[in-house]
């Protein structure tokens, strides 16, 4: 399945919670609504490309008549190491764990992944929520723009995305309220780049 675009991931999770909800699926008036959308032309715009990546399935006659398409179907899922908490916050203290976690393979990198569950809601606007799991490439470096697991002053993990500027490091937040956190690069160790996320609804 192609990636979405933040709203297009916006969308099909409204669709989710609203069919997990009321056993049918909303209108398009009301998904305009949801989203402040006085155009239904682009609400349909919207759900066809939703469609083209293969994550809906819509009946042309009727109304209400999206249906969600069971992703990956028949897709391998990788067992991979849950190796504990990342704070989408202020930083927490790394906490390890042993659990494992089944992975749709496409979300694997080839090289060395694993996954950690989100505490916090700095980053909501990358749509990555409280009690998410991401999925994390194990790399010790990163590219500006890139969402990375920040190990600060060998004590503290974080989430955030990576910009090196001026010759020192932020680390944004993806959220208004949340300030960016900024620091000498012997500070911040790239632990690694966070490559997908998993909800459970």
């Amino acid at each position: 399945m192609q990636p979405l675009t933040r709203r297009q991931r916006e969308i099909l999770d409204f669709l989710t919670e609203f069919i997990e909800q009321h056993g049918y699926a909303p209108s398009l008036e009301e998904i305009g609504r949801r989203f402040g959308l006085s155009s239904l032309a682009t609400v349909h715009k919207h759900l066809t490309n939703l469609e083209d990546k293969g994550f809906i399935r819509r009946a042309w006659n009727r109304s209400r008549s999206v249906e969600l398409v069971p992703t990956r179907v028949g897709g391998r899922a990788i067992e991979l190491p849950l190796l504990g908490t990342v704070a989408a916050g202020a930083p927490i203290e790394a906490v390890a764990s042993s659990e494992t976690i089944a992975v749709p393979e496409d979300l694997v990198a080839a090289t060395d992944t694993y996954a950690l569950r989100v505490r916090g809601s700095s980053m909501i606007d990358e749509q990555i929520r409280d009690g998410d799991i991401v999925i994390v490439e194990d790399r010790k470096t990163a590219n500006n723009g890139e969402m990375v697991i920040a190990l600060l002053r060998d004590a503290d993990v974080t989430l955030k995305k990576f910009y090196h500027e001026r010759g020192r490091i932020r680390l944004q937040p993806a959220n208004p309220a949340v300030r960016p956190l900024v620091v000498e690069p012997d500070q911040v160790q790239i632990q690694g780049v966070v490559v997908g996320v998993m909800r459970r609804y």
